[in-house]
């Protein structure tokens, strides 16, 4: 799925469990140099967290990057939002979107591409009960097909 150059260092299951991806864009993230190296050791959750458009940008709200233990008065609050750097076409071609259509920015994953951390956001939009129950009556078929094809196989 990645291209080469690239790390996973993490991903918003739970997104995928609570909304339909629309579509999806690549940004990069404004960092201080101690929470990259906090980063670089995995301390990062993106559970919670969501993007806002606020003045002509990007912010990423509520992603939590905990504190780098070396890095004393050096460190940000935890939790402290941060801009994301797209073109100003996108964002305001986003703004337009999300206005209209009440669709939900939200990020999908964080990941090393080369030596920048980038994140993938998402153009969300928010499922129901219903939609939920027929994924995972999807996918509870789709692994019993799978276990009965591999059964089958195994007796031959």
């Amino acid at each position: 799925m990645r291209q080469p150059g690239t790390k996973q260092i993490a991903e918003n299951r739970k997104a995928r469990h609570d909304y339909f991806i629309l579509e999806s864009y690549e940004a990069g993230i404004e960092l201080v140099g101690t929470e990259v190296k906090s980063i670089r050791q995995g301390n990062v959750n993106l559970k919670d967290s969501w993007c806002a458009i606020e003045n002509g940008e990007l912010f990423l709200r509520d992603m939590h990057i905990s504190p780098y233990e070396k890095g004393n008065v050096f460190n940000r609050e935890p939790r402290r939002p941060r801009r994301l750097l797209l073109h100003k076409r996108e964002i305001l071609k986003l703004f337009g979107t999300l206005k209209t259509q009440g669709l939900t920015l939200i990020p999908l994953s964080l990941y090393f591409k080369d030596s920048r951390v980038k994140v993938q956001i998402g153009l969300c939009k928010g499922k129901k009960l219903h939609d939920k129950r027929e994924d995972a009556a999807v996918r509870s078929a789709n692994r019993e097909i799978d276990r009965a094809v591999k059964e089958h196989r195994g007796r031959e």
